[in-house]
């Protein structure tokens, strides 16, 4: 039974996958550090604290499985640095910590577009992440990258609300996608990889990952 680090709990995707490894047999232990306090629930620690890699790294029990769900916008951040601080900074180190707690496979949620080259801020920094767990050298390494997210945020957000109508209009991985559906691709990698190596789903391949299963 797998021991599981879920980073991003309280998010859209995190709060549904941290419902789903609740449920699943395979998982013995959910921890989920985070600012807030998350439900009480079954498997669950929930280590509270502003500073969430210090939360990581106080960890001194074994991890198997590594779920990073992290993510903001610039807006939310209120600024380009703090933006960076928590999609690039907070992922990265959070993932050296859990691999060194013995962690062999890392799935972190990345986005639609994501490129170390681009010329956008968010894109650009959803790919330098991909790139430095890449170098990290995990044992398997799974990077899903979501287009448009539909689902309910807390807080929500007007301008995802107002765009989600015309993104479930959209083709390819440009389309709008549920944000359970991407919890439950994040579930199924975890115990259906291979025995090594990086896996990329764009958006499109998300749901087809799941029936393919």
């Amino acid at each position: 039974m797998a021991k599981v680090l879920l980073l991003g709990g309280s998010g859209l995707i995190g709060r549904e996958l941290l419902r789903l490894l609740q449920r699943d047999p395979r998982v013995s232990r959910i921890v989920a550090p985070s600012r807030r306090p998350l439900p009480p629930g079954n498997k669950l620690i929930n280590p509270l604290g502003e500073n969430l890699t210090s939360l990581v790294v106080a960890l001194d029990e074994p991890i198997d499985l590594l779920f990073c769900c992290l993510g903001t916008t610039r807006k939310q951040a209120g600024s380009a640095e703090a933006f960076r601080a928590v999609d690039y900074d907070l992922v990265v180190d959070c993932a050296k910590a859990a691999k060194e707690l013995g962690a062999r496979h890392c799935l972190a949620v990345s986005a639609n577009g994501a490129d170390a080259h681009s010329r956008f801020l968010y894109n650009r920094t959803k790919g330098e992440m991909e790139q430095a767990l890449i170098h990290q050298g995990w044992t398997l390494l799974t990077l899903v990258r979501p287009s448009l997210l539909v689902g309910k945020r807390h807080p929500p957000r007007l301008l995802e609300q107002l765009s989600a109508p015309l993104f479930k209009l959209l083709p390819g991985k440009w389309k709008a996608i549920d944000s359970d559906v991407v919890a439950k691709a994040l579930q199924e990698q975890a115990f259906n990889a291979g025995l090594g190596g990086i896996t990329v789903l764009e958006s499109d391949q998300i749901a087809a990952s799941i029936e393919e299963l």
